[in-house]
């Protein structure tokens, strides 16, 4: 992770620069743990076209400043705001602007390296996990939360949830369940693991390699060089478990499976899920469901049509508000239980928008 200290004293949001052949982005707001705000989304998408016409430029590298995080995920207060004051210019804007960016990574021509080196949720998943390398480290702390704060998980979510070994994906997508460095090479979220200490020697060692022989090939030796084994992914222990209990046709049938697997694995993953929005829940059940068979393009569509939906309901407000405004963590969601949402009031998260507020990727 990068000291932006010692690297620029300018209050930028993102920092650019380049390093040899190696195109360096900074997220640069490390006390908001670089949480990602429109002026950020717009900086590298500018910067990475840029980049990818500049023939200098071999790989690219993404990490944050600071000490604790990657990327804690969108900007959701201010979101929160342009909700308050019905500024629905901002809310397309941001989604519409944020997925087309993911996209871009996932399209990118050259390496895309991302150091995911702390907390790594949300908005710093989706600039991150599309990219062809991604790095964890001892560090890192991953997850998609959303569903806790009456969201779902975006920024592709729909499409490498379900990716995933077995259900993993739908239990993360779901849960919002933190995980580790293990966790995430034994998911397929991360293709490699570095030490922190590590990553400034991997640097430089991307700098100053020479990419004749094919960037990609070169980035893969240099990784596999500075690779470092961890311990057991704790989520190999629980997958026999998962699997069973997330296979379920609904999030109804996951409930009840839960409430008969008699271990805590059980008891405590239901009263995980018993405090997450029953609508978003079943939101982000289908996305999933849907996902497993659809492009990236195709997913980012979907889930730009159900954001538009998602940012008018009142559990997302409710939700920002328990747990990052007011913090008192007691959201009172729209339906009591699982059991009172309506499959039709879901089935319009996912209607086509119109024509002219289509995503169109």
């Amino acid at each position: 992770m990068s000291n932006s200290s010692n690297m620029s004293d300018t209050e930028a949001p993102v920092l650019f620069s380049q390093q040899g052949a190696v195109g360096q982005i900074v997220l640069n707001r490390p006390r908001a743990l670089n949480a990602l705000d429109l002026t950020m989304v717009d900086m590298m998408m500018g910067q990475l076209k840029s980049w990818e016409a500049d023939p200098s430029i071999k790989v690219v590298v993404i990490e944050g400043a600071g000490e604790k995080a990657f990327c804690a995920g969108g900007d959701i207060r201010g979101l929160y705001e342009a909700r308050k004051i019905d500024d629905e210019e901002m809310l397309d804007a941001f989604y519409r602007r944020e997925y087309h960016l993911n996209h871009y990574i996932a399209r990118y021509p050259k390496p895309y390296i991302a150091l995911i080196d702390g907390i790594t949720m949300g908005g710093g998943v989706g600039v991150s996990i599309h990219g062809q390398f991604r790095v964890v480290t001892e560090r890192t702390l991953f997850a998609m939360p959303e569903t806790g704060i009456g969201f779902f998980p975006d920024v592709g979510g729909g499409y490498f949830l379900p990716r995933c070994p077995g259900n993993i994906g739908m239990y993360l997508g779901l849960t919002g369940a933190r995980i580790k460095a293990a966790d995430c090479l034994y998911a397929g979220l991360a293709t490699h693991g570095v030490t922190a200490s590590n990553l400034d020697r991997l640097k430089a060692d991307l700098a100053v390699a020479s990419y004749d022989t094919g960037a990609s090939a070169v980035v893969v030796e240099i990784l596999d060089r500075h690779s470092t084994h961890f311990d057991a992914a704790p989520m190999a222990s629980l997958r026999t478990q998962i699997d069973r209990t997330f296979a379920g046709n609904s999030v109804v049938a996951i409930f009840e499976a839960l409430e008969r697997e008699e271990s805590d694995f059980g008891a405590e993953t239901l009263a995980i899920l018993s405090g997450k929005s029953p609508t978003a829940l079943c939101a982000s059940f289908e996305q999933i469901r849907q996902g497993k068979d659809m492009s990236l393009a195709e997913v980012l569509n979907m889930e730009f049509r159900m954001s538009q939906r998602m940012v008018c309901k009142p559990d997302l407000f409710e939700g920002v508000r328990a747990v990052i405004v007011d913090k008192d963590h007691a959201p009172k969601w729209q339906h009591g239980d699982i059991g009172q949402v309506d499959p039709r009031e879901v089935a319009e998260y996912f209607e086509p928008l119109p024509e002219d507020k289509e995503l169109n990727l």
